[in-house]
């Protein structure tokens, strides 16, 4: 199994903290069935700057210490990028990092509350460039929650969408579970991975993840959010199923 998004990193982010850390989280990994991880450490994100020439550093020290301790797991570089308008030109000046660093492929994260307003274009900006946008954790976005329409309208235009596994089997909470099952349902994600922080709190859960899966929505889903990951790895074109509007119930006059 391959966990596309993960703060595996020692003392770079709110992810693990020391080596030590990081090694936990390896073994755990492991213990999942997961075999390849992207760390995707935090940038832009008002806490955490972490630039493409670091990360590429920090994931070359972990693959030595992996290897020191015998643990079966390979790291690759990637980065969780917050929204903000400089990404194409700081693309270009090789501050951003691409997953596996040469996919193509480039996590953009938005704020927890709102989309802004300038994300459309931003996306569209990103694929004339070359590069294939892909909005992380969708589903806990407030905004998206409210309307998401507009994130259907983001998948229409060539953007694409990955869900958390703790998110899938209900970890963030009943809402967020029902709109992760929605988002699979009409076909407006296109990877499940762990965005794993640490052992306890935020784990892996990508085991869960795809016995839910598997059973809610069956086994050729499963294999496709599989498939996507070693696609992207791969550096392959990743293309979904035509997308589908959700349609939220009206209460009442009040949405």
């Amino acid at each position: 199994m391959i966990d596309i998004h993960c703060h595996i990193l020692p003392n770079v982010d709110d992810g693990a903290k020391h080596a030590v850390d990081s090694v936990a989280m390896a073994k755990a990994a492991v213990a999942q069935g997961i075999h390849t991880i992207i760390a995707t450490p935090h940038h832009k994100n008002e806490s955490f700057d972490n630039y493409k020439s670091d990360i590429i550093t920090h994931v070359d020290q972990l693959n030595n210490r992996l290897q020191e301790e015998e643990i079966p797991l390979t790291v690759l570089p990637g980065q969780e990028t917050r929204i903000y308008g400089e990404m194409v030109a700081d693309y270009d000046h090789n501050e951003l990092l691409t997953l596996n660093e040469t996919s193509g492929y480039l996590f953009v994260e938005l704020p927890s509350n709102h989309v802004p307003r300038y994300t459309n274009q931003l996306l569209f900006d990103l694929q004339v460039h070359g590069l294939t946008p892909i909005i992380v954790h969708p589903e806990r976005n407030k905004e998206l929650m409210e309307h998401p329409n507009m994130l259907y309208d983001f998948v229409r235009n060539g953007t694409l969408t990955q869900v958390t596994a703790a998110s899938v089997v209900g970890k963030f909470g009943k809402k967020i579970k029902k709109f992760s099952h929605e988002l699979i349902d009409a076909n407006l994600t296109h990877f499940i991975a762990s965005d794993a922080h640490n052992t306890t709190t935020r784990g892996f859960c990508m085991q869960e993840a795809s016995s839910e899966i598997k059973e809610e929505f069956g086994s050729s889903m499963l294999y496709y959010f599989m498939e996507n990951a070693q696609y992207l790895i791969d550096g392959m074109t990743v293309i979904g199923d035509e997308p589908a509007r959700i349609h939220k119930k009206k209460f009442l006059g009040l949405f």
